[in-house]
């Protein structure tokens, strides 16, 4: 007993250490970390050292989203299918892009900039993609995420962060304009908040922290269309349970689904490969939309994923896009799938 003091001490003081030594997640020192952890994925400088309030105002997926989950898929549409029940078979890869080519809103990467937009994106993205899809490729509407983020005062605080199941409801009850990126003058509301340079020195202006758009009820000058004529809306919302099958048969029938996850240090360093969390902490959740699902085989190892577009430009991970872990619920990604189907 009388060396069991001073040894739990030295153990709590080890450990201390070990805390204190840990590199921070935007050094030279914590991307060699990863790498020597990672088997199935690389990291690589994405954002510069100053980026770190920035960096989390960007998980806009507020920590009240799940009081706002909206109803299953079963109950909205009245199926009685099993969970995971055996249904048509699933090809091995499958992506949106290519099962929708005359739908090019698929393959637009869009930028949230200085906002915790990521909430109303991946919403008005999947919604943008369903409208498309759903008329065979004979409307091809933008969802603003402007409008959503601004007028959409159930969905939580715009800018600072809000709920993806409360988007898709707004959706179908007050309806969406349109609204291309910033700068385009394309649609009725295009989004306010610049991009802005989320990641290593380039040709866009620094990150500040944007502020939430003012609703308005009214399309920009030179766009002819009464705004309340421009909305869009959606039929039905829902969710789709964390079944991988399910979510594979969705996205397959209907379209990209808007997702949600927890998002950790080592993430934001992602450059290719099929990410798997291996050190960091926690950063918040955030909002992605989900294309479709593939299988990365390395020699003997396969590794299921999912196929994810972001909301930080083209020049974060693969393109914009990046892969996660499919199957083990990775880091929350198949327990927050939001989605529904349009109006036409």
């Amino acid at each position: 007993m009388k060396n069991f003091l001073p040894t739990v001490a030295l153990v709590a003081a080890v450990a201390l250490a070990t805390v204190a030594a840990d590199p921070h997640f935007l050094s030279d020192e914590f991307i060699e970390l990863v790498n020597s952890k990672s088997t199935t994925w690389k990291a690589d400088r994405q954002f510069d050292s100053r980026s770190e309030e920035h960096i989390r105002r960007l998980m806009g997926v507020h920590p009240d989203a799940p009081k706002f989950t909206l109803p299953d898929k079963r109950e909205v549409l009245g199926l009685d299918d099993l969970v995971g029940g055996d249904g048509p078979d699933l090809p091995v890869e499958f992506d949106s892009r290519k099962a929708w080519p005359n739908c090019p809103t698929i393959g637009e990467i869009r930028d949230q900039g200085s906002c915790g937009s990521c909430w109303a994106f991946g919403a008005v993205e999947a919604m943008s993609d369903r409208v498309c899809i759903h008329s065979n490729g004979s409307v091809n509407f933008h969802f603003s995420a402007d409008d959503l983020v601004s007028c959409c005062h159930t969905c939580g605080f715009g800018c600072n962060g809000g709920f993806p199941g409360a988007a898709w409801r707004y959706w179908t009850h007050k309806g969406i304009v349109s609204g291309g990126p910033y700068g385009t003058n394309t649609g009725c509301r295009p989004y306010e908040i610049e991009p802005c340079e989320h990641h290593v020195n380039g040709t866009r202006p620094p990150c500040s922290n944007g502020k939430t758009p003012r609703c308005q009820h009214k399309c920009e000058t030179g766009y002819n269309v009464d705004y309340n004529a421009d909305k869009h809306y959606g039929s039905k919302a829902y969710s789709v349970s964390r079944n991988v099958r399910d979510i594979q048969r969705e996205i397959m029938t209907n379209g990209p689904v808007e997702g949600a996850f927890t998002v950790y240090e080592d993430l934001i360093q992602y450059k290719t490969g099929v990410y798997q969390h291996v050190t960091g902490k926690e950063l918040g959740g955030h909002a992605i939309r989900i294309l479709g699902w593939g299988v990365w085989e390395q020699g003997n190892e396969k590794v299921p994923y999912w196929l994810i577009a972001n909301s930080w430009n083209t020049d974060w991970g693969e393109n914009g896009y990046f892969r996660i872990l499919r199957g083990e619920d990775h880091c929350g990604i198949e327990s927050a799938i939001s989605a529904g189907l349009p109006k036409l």
